[in-house]
């Protein structure tokens, strides 16, 4: 779908360019405005059409062109506002739902002053107020627009040119750059969906154990005990670090929590371990030769040789800075954490996806080492430099840990080496150990550890040893982490016989949910199948191209025009979908759909053949309003199979073991298959 998608979207492009000039002007102008630049994905998608140029399909100077005037705009159009209603347009919708946002920004405008217009086009957040603000405190207009188009050629240039960069890259990797595309998005979304969880969890959970800690603090200072008097001290207001316990015991809880949740899906093999499946296939079918190189070398910068050499100089600078304390909680921290790390893989015994030559302890799966060492060493790192520096700085150095420990442990889904439950219980078991480490520091006095030589010695030694690690061990990696294609066969006369019961039953989609049963099995080639269907009345599915997609919002009478929804299966697209309309009468309509996926078997019978299985389901219109289309997908899968079953001269209806069956299906499977042509 996102294929077609993306290709009908350029062929558009190509024949009407100006539609892409006049959307980077909008924009780029949207960016400038309140509110609304906060949430239109304006960089992203100038990004994507500049990544356009090196193609041919969009030009360069025409979007640098339209890029520069809307940033111009923008900011034109937010200061005019503030210039002309002043402070009274913060009053008003949606503006006033967010005192927050105006509150950073006047801190910023006040810091920076005029500089402020050129540097906020930059920053995110505050990067739509500035100019507004710029407009209320009375800026001289002159000034304010030389700074505006200095900045907007500087702004319109970096995004352009970056795009292009990303466009001309793409273009030389080849077949490769359409998967490459789709983990780059894939890194991204995750990203930004782990960087929102942490930031609502803390902004909900922070509050709440502010106020638990100041109900403690009450009830230590109504006491007189040796408990008490240490939680007097420890949650004294005039020490700075209240707000870092607060956030350390919310990290703690919800870590926790989060583990022991894993823990018991993969004790008792809930749904979890299903999405691990899935999502192992979707991941294992973008890996190309670039990006296997880069995901090798960022797993190599979390083994164990370069976690060793990072904690030893980092215990050695603390030793020669004098900081005792520092340097004992540092070697618990990381050596703990791989002590109960090991404890825990010893105690499950849980097998890795894989082949991956693996030993000893190592070679057990949950939860993921990498994941939890490098969280507790370079999380504890942070911690300990980030005390110590300015606040502005204190961002900086959280987030590029942050990313280090994420891209370190995507590196073990992308190269098969965890499952999903591995990785995100390694994550959580290392964040709770680092919060209890945390919140013990807090309640010891420790002395000055220089961070900006801490932060230099730390990154020194992940970079030598990290570049040691990847030269010395790159190309016995690339042979460990290589795709290893070992498809299981069966002879075709048993599949026909009784081991089709092998295959999966239902249908599981990448959250591990069971969906619909799989009531379809074809041995033979997919286009065979495609020809056979096709004769009896069954048709392509529309492809996801712009217009086909907008047919949902109108009242569309046949549904076969209708692109159908690719559902994932273990991981998987559909590698055929194929429907058939059925007449509902006036009001309502509905088809039915096929969706074929490959499995993990061939058959054997002198020669190899594919194995696939499919469902077929009727999804039936409705139209509100007689605005647009909705669809529903029908419970009962028994009449559609029932229909597919006529298809086939040949086909076996067999019974699955009765406890399949339930009110909606029967427990029945449709096996069909290919016959080579007779010649005499």
């Amino acid at each position: 779908m996102m294929t077609s998608m993306v290709s009908s979207i350029i062929e558009f492009l190509t024949v009407h360019p100006h539609v892409a000039y006049l959307a980077v002007f909008l924009l780029a102008l949207s960016e400038s405005v309140p509110i609304i630049g906060a949430v239109v994905p304006g960089t992203a998608v100038i990004l994507a059409l500049s990544a356009l140029v090196p193609s041919g399909v969009l030009l360069l100077w025409p979007l640098l062109i339209a890029a520069t005037l809307g940033a111009i705009a923008g900011d034109g159009l937010s200061f005019w506002l503030g210039h002309r209603y002043h402070r009274e347009i913060l009053g008003f919708w949606p503006l006033n739902r967010h005192p927050e946002l105006i509150q950073s920004s006047e801190a910023f405008f006040e810091r920076h002053g005029a500089k402020s217009v050129f540097l906020a086009r930059f920053v995110p957040g505050v990067r739509a107020f500035i100019p507004l603000l710029a407009g209320m405190m009375g800026m001289v207009v002159s000034r304010f627009y030389t700074v505006n188009v200095v900045s907007a050629l500087a702004w319109a240039s970096s995004h352009i040119l970056s795009g292009v960069l990303v466009g001309a890259t793409f273009r030389v990797l080849g077949s490769a750059a359409k998967p490459l595309a789709i983990l780059l998005v894939v890194l991204l979304v995750a990203g930004w969906t782990l960087l929102h969880i942490m930031r609502w969890t803390l902004r909900r959970g922070v509050p709440y154990f502010i106020d638990a800690l100041g109900r403690l603090r009450y009830w230590a200072g109504t006491h007189d005990s040796w408990l008490s008097r240490r939680l007097s001290h420890l949650l004294d207001p005039s020490r700075p670090e209240v707000r870092t316990l607060a956030v350390s015991a919310v990290l703690l809880v919800g870590a926790a929590w989060l583990f022991f949740g894993i823990l018991e899906d993969v004790v008792t093999g809930d749904p979890l371990l299903l999405a691990d499946s899935a999502l192992y296939h979707a991941l294992q079918e973008l890996r190309t030769v670039p990006g296997d190189t880069v995901m090798i070398a960022i797993t190599e910068l979390g083994d164990t040789t370069v976690v060793a050499a990072v904690t030893l100089i980092v215990l050695l600078w603390l030793m020669w800075k004098r900081s005792w304390r520092t340097a004992a909680y540092w070697l618990i921290a990381i050596a703990g954490a791989s002590a109960l790390n090991s404890v825990i893989k010893v105690a499950l015994h849980r097998a890795r996806p894989g082949e991956l030559l693996y030993s000893g302890w190592s070679a057990f799966s949950f939860p993921s080492g990498h994941s939890t060492v490098n969280v507790v060493l370079y999380g504890f790192l942070a911690f300990l430099i980030a005390r110590e520096i300015r606040p502005a700085w204190r961002l900086v150095v959280v987030l590029g840990a942050a990313t280090l420990i994420f891209l370190i442990a995507f590196s073990r889904l992308y190269l098969g080496a965890h499952w999903f439950s591995d990785v995100l219980g390694g994550l959580a078991f290392g964040s709770a150990w680092l919060a209890l480490l945390g919140l013990s520091y807090l309640g010891r006095q420790a002395g000055r550890i220089e961070p900006i030589g801490l932060l230099a010695a730390g990154c020194s030694a992940l970079i030598l040893a990290g570049g040691l690690n990847i030269y010395r061990s790159h190309a016995t990696d690339s042979d460990r982490y290589a795709v290893k294609v070992r498809t299981p066969s069966m002879a075709a006369s048993d599949w026909w016989a009784s081991d089709w019961q092998q295959l999966p039953v239902r249908r599981i989609d990448l959250t591990g949910e069971t969906n619909e049963p799989l009531t379809f099995q074809w041995a033979g080639g997919l286009p065979e199948l495609q020809d056979v269907l096709q004769r009896n009345g069954w048709r392509d599915s529309a492809d996801w191209t712009l217009l086909n997609a907008l047919n949902w919002l109108s009242v569309q009478n046949d549904p076969a025009a209708l692109p159908v929804i690719p559902l994932f299966a273990s991981g998987r697209l559909p590698s055929l979908t194929l429907v058939r309309t059925n007449s509902g009468g006036a009001l309502t309509s509905s088809r039915l759909v096929l969706r074929v996926w490959v499995v993990d078997f061939e058959l054997t019978n002198g020669r190899t053949s594919p194995l696939w299985i499919g469902s077929v389901v009727e999804e039936r219109f409705y139209h509100p309003l007689s605005l647009f289309t909705l669809t529903s997908t029908q419970q009962d899968v028994n009449a559609p199979r029932g229909t597919l079953t006529t298809t086939f001269e040949d086909g076996r209806l067999l019974p699955r073991i009765p406890e399949m069956a339930d009110e909606d299906w029967d427990g029945k499977v449709l096996l069909a298959r290919h016959h080579e042509p007779t010649h005499h």
